[in-house]
């Protein structure tokens, strides 16, 4: 095992070339090498193995032979480590003095993930964010005011969709900003829904774009409360976008579909489908899957995505539910290059989206079972009963 006196960072550390130069891609949409992503995660898999005892003997355990590993078969055979995992273990594969960024997976209440980041992984996965939200058309040098409906953050506040939200604001200049999750003190949040409503019609008559980041619930809450005041529809200024992250998760009894929640910021909000972007990330994988003018989530080139049978793990065909599994080498902080989420998802095949991309795309069905630990996403949904 390589002692915290032999650490080599992954940004120099000769044997991560293949991984460095995989990850530096720059287009989402680009066909995949397989070759070269075989050899990355193999590269990765050795470079845990050296470093973290635990994931050493989870390889022993499972009988994998890393020199026997070839395909793109043999990798979704790698032992993967459910997301939950990390709720209850910290793995880290890099000494303390390593860690640039430590994030947690849940909000107020509920067992959290601990996430740990070397400069790394986080300068990669932030840069790939980059790339998809270029692709996507995103980015503007004009100011905009945001409506974030996510948790207000505070000084050491380290809920990972919180930063996400934060990072998210740097595509456009911050004119003004209202997060509705309001931090009242004491760690707690309150969502408050006039303010949202306030801030969406003082934006419309600002002139300038407003951008919507954040879950989904609280907007359609929003404009629920529109309705239910009398108000008008606002017509916000041309350039804005609504740009989803963080899921339904336990709020399906208010979930509506995506073309019924299209519909609804259309019309009380002027914002057409092409401005409106759904995202899939999660703090135990933070590969950005940005979804298409149609919705669809699609499969950048640094991952590769499975649906593995709820019983066996073993991965499924197209258009068979199962567990959403993620795979890339982005992350040399913690073994968590082949995680499976708790997530019940279908994955389509390349060119089955009426946007004429040629990429796999995946849509999530819903969180498998029912648990006492809580996402962001599930957090936040209380607070919406008391809204």
């Amino acid at each position: 095992m390589v002692t915290d006196m032999q650490w080599l960072e992954a940004s120099s550390a000769p044997e991560l070339e293949c991984v460095r130069a995989f990850c530096a891609q720059t287009d989402p949409a680009a066909a995949r090498d397989e070759g070269q992503f075989v050899r990355a995660m193999v590269a990765l898999s050795r470079w845990h193995a050296e470093r973290n005892r635990w994931y050493a003997g989870l390889l022993t355990q499972h009988g994998t032979d890393l020199e026997r590993v070839r395909s793109l078969a043999d990798l979704a055979d790698l032992p993967s480590v459910h997301a939950n995992f990390f709720k209850y273990h910290e793995a880290k594969s890099v000494p303390d003095e390593a860690i640039a960024t430590h994030l947690t997976s849940s909000g107020t209440t509920g067992q959290k993930s601990q996430m740990f980041f070397d400069a790394f992984t986080m300068d990669t996965a932030r840069r790939m964010v980059d790339d998809a939200m270029r692709h996507r058309g995103v980015p503007s040098d004009g100011a905009a005011n945001y409506l974030v409906n996510a948790y207000e953050p505070y000084a050491g506040f380290k809920v990972g969709t919180s930063n996400t939200n934060q990072y998210l604001m740097r595509y456009a200049p911050v004119a003004e900003a209202f997060w509705t999750l309001r931090c009242i003190g004491e760690g707690r949040h309150e969502f408050d829904a006039f303010g949202a409503v306030q801030a969406l019609s003082r934006f419309a008559a600002s002139g300038q774009p407003t951008r919507i980041i954040g879950f989904p619930a609280f907007l359609h809450f929003a404009l629920e409360r529109m309705a239910q005041m009398g108000m008008p529809p606002l017509r916000l200024p041309a350039g804005s976008w609504v740009i989803f992250g963080g899921g339904w998760k336990g709020h399906a009894d208010k979930a509506i579909s995506r073309a019924a929640l299209q519909a609804q910021i259309g019309q009380w909000l002027g914002v057409g489908p092409e401005h409106i972007v759904e995202t899939f990330g999660a703090v135990e994988h933070c590969i950005p899957y940005v979804g298409c003018a149609c919705q669809h989530l699609h499969v950048p080139v640094w991952s590769e995505v499975l649906i593995r049978d709820v019983r066996t793990l073993a991965p499924l065909g197209y258009g068979e539910p199962g567990f959403l599994s993620f795979l890339s080498p982005y992350i040399t902080s913690v073994p968590a290059h082949s995680v499976v989420m708790g997530d019940l998802a279908v994955l389509h095949p390349p060119g089955s989206c009426e946007c004429g991309a040629a990429t796999p795309w995946f849509e999530v069905l819903g969180r498998a079972g029912t648990s006492s630990n809580k996402s962001c996403a599930a957090a936040a949904a209380e607070l919406l009963r008391a809204a």
